[in-house]
């Protein structure tokens, strides 16, 4: 039985607005989902109605076989992170720790032993008498999942704990959560609109977008088989590469290139003679042609250096997918964004790899490693 299920999770505010659109989710015992999206998607709305602090138009939120849509926050044995800290300033990080604690009058040596345990296990054992403003933002943060964890919960919600982190202690901090996550081991959803966070963190993920939805997998569900254009274009970065084609015989149409399907020739029969969007991940293109897969020529416009890889963004005779494509996944509004390129893509490349700005280059492509989706729906082709 999963620790947290949502069936049908809906919020829709007074002024009409759907935030939250007949959301199912569930979150096993001990596991660690993510729920991603871009601003506004409402993945804090789902987050606030789990734990009680918003109300619920529609649908059934249960912990384990029980219904706790009209129970209050505090009897429903939740911990939430919040973004800000929301840490008394006035108090030592032992009293932050055990302040709830001390608020439902647990007894002295029960309470001292709960936040020793906790300081134990996040590494501030020694800054217990120290005060908020004496902390940096990673020991503010632990002291702020300290709180939580003291209260031996069933369920943690996790919103955004990390984004007032600079980015390299955000990387640290990533790993320090999931380690007290494995100590606890208490059911988590959390909060993110940072698709690193999500893929490197989730057991599961749970991509939204406008209160729907779009896909819940594993992060290596989520990246090799997508199951529309959003989360195709949301989930990787660089993110992946999508054109207008079409489909002739066994043959990929991509502008005046054509490429050899293979394997794919199957998957996209009903699909000849017809429009289709087809999308490569930028790992995905290898500089060369020849052997072992179908040829791409393309031009170089810009070569970026990041050290450890090369990013190569060039230009094909085969337009983006169009935005009215991606809107059937996206909306009207984010389409126009998520189409970026206009006629060209990037490649992810070895960084001693000899190409330069204005070269004309052959990509080699797997055919198996192609993906398709249709262009009205912009559902995913399998």
């Amino acid at each position: 039985m999963s620790a947290i299920s949502l069936e049908k999770l809906t919020k829709v505010y007074s002024t009409g607005v759907r935030a939250l659109d007949g959301l199912d989710l569930d979150v096993g015992d001990g596991e660690f989902v993510v729920l991603v999206g871009p601003s506004g998607c409402g993945k804090t709305t789902a987050l606030r109605m789990v734990a009680g602090l918003e109300t619920i138009s529609g649908g059934t939120v249960r912990f384990g076989d029980r219904v706790v849509n009209d129970i209050s926050p505090r009897q429903r044995d939740v911990a939430m992170v919040f973004q800000n800290y929301a840490l008394y300033p006035h108090l030592s990080v032992a009293e932050n720790i055990g302040f709830a604690l001390t608020n439902k009058k647990i007894p002295s040596a029960e309470r001292q032993r709960r936040v020793r345990l906790a300081a134990e296990i996040l590494g501030l054992s020694d800054l217990l008498n120290r005060k908020p403003a004496h902390l940096s933002g990673g020991q503010r943060q632990r002291v702020a999942m300290g709180r939580a964890i003291v209260r031996e919960p069933s369920v943690f919600l996790m919103d955004e704990p990390l984004s007032n982190l600079d980015a390299k202690l955000r990387v640290q901090m990533r790993s320090e959560v999931l380690r007290v996550h494995k100590a606890i081991g208490a059911a988590t959803l959390y909060v993110t609109h940072d698709q690193v966070e999500a893929m490197t963190m989730g057991d599961r993920v749970a991509v939204l977008h406008g209160g729907v939805l779009q896909q819940y997998g594993t992060p290596r569900e989520l990246y090799g088989r997508p199951a529309n254009l959003f989360v195709a274009k949301f989930i990787g970065s660089p993110e992946m590469n999508l054109f207008e084609a079409s489909v002739s015989g066994d043959e990929l149409v991509l502008g005046s290139q054509r490429l050899t399907l293979g394997p794919a020739e199957t998957v996209l029969a009903p699909y000849r003679g017809r429009k289709v969007i087809a999308g490569v991940r930028p790992e995905d293109l290898e500089l060369g042609g020849g052997a072992g897969g179908a040829a791409l020529g393309a031009d170089v416009r810009v070569v970026e250096m990041l050290g450890s890889e090369l990013h190569v963004f060039f230009a094909i005779d085969a337009p983006a997918a169009a935005a009215s494509a991606l809107a059937a996944t996206a909306g009207e509004a984010e389409a126009g964004l998520l189409t970026g390129q206009t006629l060209g893509g990037v490649a992810r490349l070895d960084p001693r790899s000899a190409v330069r700005s204005g070269q004309r280059v052959t990509f080699r492509v797997d055919p198996g490693r192609l993906h398709f989706f249709d262009p009205d729906t912009g559902a995913a082709v399998r």
